[in-house]
């Protein structure tokens, strides 16, 4: 379980968490909706402790972040995958050594035969043909990156995915395709995650829970359709928003 307790963050002069507070349950998929800006990467970056609050507590399976030591912090990471806005390939890696890094089990990432079957299963679980691992990160296109992040994400079998806007920059079909292994992922691995991202429809599409964070608050959090449905000024206000744009864009459904 993660409990994010009171959570304090600014940088410089501009208050970015102000008293953030959340739990996610084990099994569960939370989206963290929000406008550009608003903080949600830095909650997550605050979880795996990339970023230390100010104030507050974040509490990993009863361990707080920011008194770990390295090692014991390092320990904790081992269970965190976490997918990056773009990818964040090595372009001079292959796609196989690309995965490989997701292995935190140095035994494991040393036995290459372990690591390519590995890496095979992993793009097997986000739809990728084995034969992935040969090629290069300019040869895949921007969904296929996409999904190699997602692979490294899961190579060290983790116990908590974190997922930092994975359909940003994705036509329509290719950000369904996401939103529906992210679903599956759930299912097939028994994973916790949190999916921070501006994508309406796909936080419908995928989480269990839906909170919003603006003005540096979580200001509202439930089920879909409740968070659908809610009364919040502030809720109404986004999905408006974004209603319209989608509108605008041609992909409302």
């Amino acid at each position: 379980m993660i409990e994010i307790r009171n959570v304090y963050k600014r940088f410089g002069s501009q208050v970015i968490l102000d008293g953030v507070t959340l739990t996610v349950q084990e099994g569960e998929t939370l989206a963290l909706l929000g406008p550009s800006g608003t903080g949600k990467s830095v909650l997550l970056k605050s979880i795996i402790g990339l970023i230390r609050p100010e104030r507050g507590e974040i509490v990993v399976d009863g361990q707080i972040v920011s008194r770990l030591k390295r090692q014991e912090l390092a320990r904790l990471r081992a269970k965190i995958g976490y997918v990056f806005q773009n990818g964040a390939l090595f372009d001079s890696m292959d796609v196989f050594e690309n995965i490989r890094l997701g292995l935190t089990n140095e035994k494991e990432f040393k036995d290459l035969d372990y690591a390519r079957k590995r890496a095979a299963e992993c793009l097997r679980l986000v739809n990728l043909n084995p034969d992935t691992m040969k090629k290069m990160p300019a040869e895949l296109s921007g969904g296929m990156r996409k999904r190699v992040g997602i692979a490294r994400a899961i190579a060290g079998k983790p116990k908590y995915v974190l997922y930092d806007e994975p359909t940003s920059g994705l036509d329509p079909v290719n950000a369904d395709i996401i939103d529906a292994l992210v679903k599956r992922l759930e299912g097939e691995l028994g994973v916790t995650s949190i999916t921070v991202t501006h994508d309406v429809r796909g936080a419908f599409r995928t989480a269990d829970r839906i909170a919003l964070l603006t003005h540096g608050k979580i200001v509202a959090i439930g089920p879909p359709e409740e968070f659908r449905e809610s009364q919040v000024p502030e809720v109404k206000e986004f999905l408006e928003r974004d209603f319209e744009t989608a509108s605008l864009n041609g992909t409302d459904k």
